[in-house]
């Protein structure tokens, strides 16, 4: 039920739910990702919702969080933006629109501020990409991430 949810702006109070939450999201299909180091994972929380100009935002449903975005507020050229680094959303809540009203809550929150446009990366083969665009997000050029393994050896 919507009225049972509640959107607020998040701090370093939220970081553990935000870690839980991360995990959750991250650690199954279709990402994958191994957060098992749990040093690794509350240090990328503190980097990147704990930087310079984050605006981290969480969606409670009765009390617990069910979804987050954490990004930051970029003051760009052509205007200021709403860089949304990851946005989840809980397993149990996928595909019921929470993740639209979500974005929603936070679009009317970001206008208050003066921001102009979301700015965000995803994986063309994921279904967050469809997810984006059926929500009105355009393409920008051709991005590419580029990496360089140095060192073989897992970080401890």
């Amino acid at each position: 039920n919507m009225k049972d949810e509640k959107s607020i702006i998040l701090n370093e109070t939220n970081f553990k739910e935000i870690m839980t939450l991360f995990k959750e999201v991250f650690e199954g299909e279709p990402w994958n990702h191994d957060w098992s180091n749990e040093k690794q994972l509350k240090e990328y929380i503190r980097e990147n919702a704990g930087t310079y100009n984050a605006l981290n935002y969480g969606l409670y449903k009765n009390g617990k969080m069910i979804a987050f975005s954490i990004g930051k507020i970029n003051h760009y050229w052509e205007g200021t933006n709403y860089y949304i680094q990851w946005l989840g959303v809980s397993r149990k809540e996928q595909g019921k629109g929470t993740g639209s009203r979500f974005l929603q809550y936070i679009e009317e929150d970001i206008k208050k501020k003066g921001i102009r446009c979301f700015f965000l990366q995803t994986e063309t083969d994921k279904q967050a990409y469809s997810f984006y665009k059926k929500l009105g997000f355009q393409e920008e050029g051709t991005p590419v991430s580029l990496y360089k393994i140095i060192d073989k050896q897992q970080n401890d």
